[in-house]
């Protein structure tokens, strides 16, 4: 899920900042005027909501991409059986006729015609079961760590989805509160141009933000419809189901340092040891294409029944299969360069993983300095010069330009810092999904 990027001027922010103040600000402007019984917004949100946790535990009985890749891994797990198993037995009858073609001509009169039944079984060269028993094991091993690797994505994903429909839906407050501080600026803007201190353009200005907001309107349905139906999809969920409410986005503390966690990536990430158990694997098949070169064996048993005139026929068999020496040399070569296919693709994978946990541990660090300047500093102070500026307003000591400013300062920051709060949580949930670890 690509981030949200932090808007830095009112009507600079993201669409995603936007969509949601154009319904509650549009919404609560028309209300204004035309006094509706309630908001659509607001009753589209009402409810219980529901927690990212029991989301997770429900994606994971229930996504269809989980469950497929689960099957595989079962299905995997029979197979070192199925190879390890020695071939089928083979069991043959012989009639074998004398002086006619018809069936049992000589029979009666001839030492040569008879009714055979025999068996022969193949047994290959001690130790090729065992072995090709191990490399289906290790493709188990393989599948095993991708099922895992699927169901963190998939919950990597749900996790991104919930919190940039958080931030969707809880901006509701925070443009709640900016509606009531521009009702404010309007009423003081109203009230010097009533006795002539004020001009027409400071509160034709305040309005032009209200009609500025509603252009957004008709993108926050698209946007929230959006992802509704990225998390039903995740979910598993029918599109026709009732829509999600999520919880209120809190900052987590990382409990971990970046060494803890690169330690826990290489032991825990899914697709790490995945690429190991391919190492294995390709050793074992390496080992498995050097014993080939070794012949299999063939062991086989006839009871032949003839006339009453003459003895019964008992023959016993042993057959030596001897390996295309060529084709052997192909198939060792083939093996030893899929061993080295699968170190490089390891140690490739390891660089990979290692690097993006390093780059989300800092965006995580850097993102709660960031939060915690944004609540310590920049919201409550531009709240502060928003009503230094207000006052000073109402007394004729400040010009409207200044006081609108202010009022879009206390929007932007507001806005500014739950968009960082989606960014820091997207990057604990990233780690979350690379190293196994689970953050309170």
């Amino acid at each position: 899920m690509q981030s949200i990027t932090s808007s830095r001027g009112f009507f600079g922010c993201t669409r995603s900042s936007l969509i949601r103040a154009t319904l509650i600000l549009g919404t609560m402007a028309f209300a204004r005027a035309q006094e509706p019984p309630s908001s659509p917004t607001m009753a589209a949100h009402a409810g219980a909501p529901t927690s990212l946790r029991d989301l997770a535990q429900e994606a994971e009985q229930k996504n269809p991409q989980i469950a497929a890749s689960f099957h595989g891994w079962q299905a995997s797990r029979n197979v070192p059986k199925e190879v390890s198993a020695f071939p089928e037995t083979q069991v043959s009858v012989q009639q074998f006729s004398v002086g006619s073609p018809r069936p049992f001509a000589g029979y009666s009169n001839s030492d040569f015609a008879y009714i055979g039944f025999g068996v022969s079984q193949d047994i290959p060269y001690p130790g090729k079961r065992q072995l090709r028993a191990h490399v289906a094991e290790r493709e188990a091993d393989s599948m095993e760590a991708q099922t895992d690797s699927v169901r963190r994505m998939v919950i990597g994903n749900l996790k991104m989805v919930y919190f940039h429909l958080a931030y969707i839906q809880q901006t509701l407050s925070v443009l709640l509160k900016s509606d009531e501080l521009l009702n404010q600026v309007q009423q003081a803007a109203e009230g010097r141009y009533r006795v002539g201190q004020g001009n027409q353009q400071d509160v034709l200005k305040t309005q032009l933000q209200h009609t500025k907001i509603l252009q957004e309107i008709a993108h926050h349905h698209q946007e929230e419809g959006l992802l509704e139906a990225q998390i039903k999809q995740l979910l598993g969920r029918p599109q026709e189901s009732q829509d999600l409410i999520t919880e209120t986005l809190t900052s987590r503390t990382l409990p971990y340092t970046a060494t803890d966690l690169l330690q826990r990536a290489r032991e825990q990430n899914p697709d790490v040891r995945s690429k190991q158990a391919s190492i294995r694997q390709q050793d074992t098949q390496v080992e498995l294409a050097h014993k080939n070169f070794r012949p299999d064996f063939n062991v086989g048993y006839t009871y032949e029944h003839t006339g009453s005139q003459a003895r019964d026929y008992y023959m016993a068999t042993f057959g030596i299969r001897l390996p295309n020496r060529g084709r052997q040399k192909a198939e060792l070569a083939e093996a030893q360069q899929k061993q080295e296919q699968a170190r490089g693709e390891f140690d490739s994978e390891s660089q990979r993983v290692l690097s993006e946990v390093q780059q989300q541990y800092v965006r995580a660090k850097t993102s709660e300095e960031r939060l915690k300047i944004y609540t310590d500093g920049l919201v409550p102070q531009s709240e502060a010069t928003f009503r230094s500026a207000m006052s000073a307003y109402q007394s004729n000591r400040q010009d409207f330009e200044t006081l609108l400013s202010s009022f879009l300062d206390v929007l932007n920051l507001d806005l500014e810092y739950r968009s960082e709060l989606v960014e820091h949580e997207s990057a604990l949930a990233e780690l979350e999904r690379l190293t196994g670890v689970d953050v309170p």
